[in-house]
């Protein structure tokens, strides 16, 4: 049986890390499928060369690493979704047994993120045994203003958090990963200190993902991608239908 990570962007895996390294440890089977492309094939053949970098360092090979995409470029899913949902179908389907779905949180913070959640409930309702989703938090504007986020910060509508125990060592270990991504240097000198400060207070943890959850807003006020990318919560409710009702 294969935990399958459903996820955006190359360099996603590092919000998702230490859930990856516990299940490393524990012996389970892994395999990371991304959706969005990118504007040229050497932007997309670097950042998935700092990928498999970064998970080599934990025993898993290149081989579980699949870029899925079909040329919906980052940042744009909710513009081409069944484009991006034809690709992703049938590499998941092609895995094998999954036991588990592992994916980006329903929580308004990137549109392309969201409608992952979004494929990762469509795939539950398609696979055999209809696998369990964990949904990892990266990055939202709820109880924020302007252009501020909180990172790392599972919602609570999103249901309760489950704690993924830590050693210092452990610690120290994730906050050095971040050196696998120089090519997206900019993205993570802001993202990264607000994510150990959420650490800090409230450790790692992760949500379940049910069905209902992205049926509704992620949050009420205005969402993050909103804010700061100009994606409405409309076009991104209807993205998501299209894939839903599919």
């Amino acid at each position: 049986m294969t935990v399958v990570h459903l996820l955006a962007h190359f360099d996603d895996e590092y919000c998702a890390l230490p859930l990856v390294r516990a299940l490393a440890r524990a012996g389970r089977t892994q395999r990371f499928v991304y959706v969005a492309d990118y504007a040229t094939p050497g932007i997309t053949a670097t950042r998935l060369a700092e990928t498999r970098a970064l998970l080599a360092e934990l025993g898993i090979g290149a081989e579980a690493v699949i870029h899925a995409g079909a040329g919906v470029m980052d940042g744009a899913l909710h513009t081409d979704p069944m484009t991006a949902w034809r690709a992703v179908r049938p590499v998941v389907a092609g895995i094998g047994a999954v036991s588990t779905l592992v994916t980006t949180a329903w929580e308004g913070g990137h549109a392309d993120h969201d409608l992952c959640a979004a494929m990762a409930v469509k795939l539950q309702d398609l696979l055999p045994g209809r696998p369990g989703i964990r949904q990892i938090a990266l990055y939202h504007g709820r109880g924020t203003w302007g252009p501020l986020f909180q990172a790392c910060d599972p919602i609570r509508e999103n249901g309760p958090v489950t704690q993924v125990p830590m050693t210092a060592g452990q610690w120290l270990s994730y906050a050095a990963a971040v050196r696998h991504f120089p090519s997206q240097w900019k993205s993570w000198a802001g993202l990264w200190p607000a994510m150990f400060i959420t650490f800090a207070g409230r450790g790692f943890g992760v949500q379940a993902l049910e069905p209902a959850r992205v049926r509704a807003r992620p949050h009420l006020g205005r969402l993050l991608y909103e804010r700061r990318f100009g994606v409405s919560y409309e076009e991104v409710r209807a993205a998501a239908d299209l894939i839903l009702d599919s």
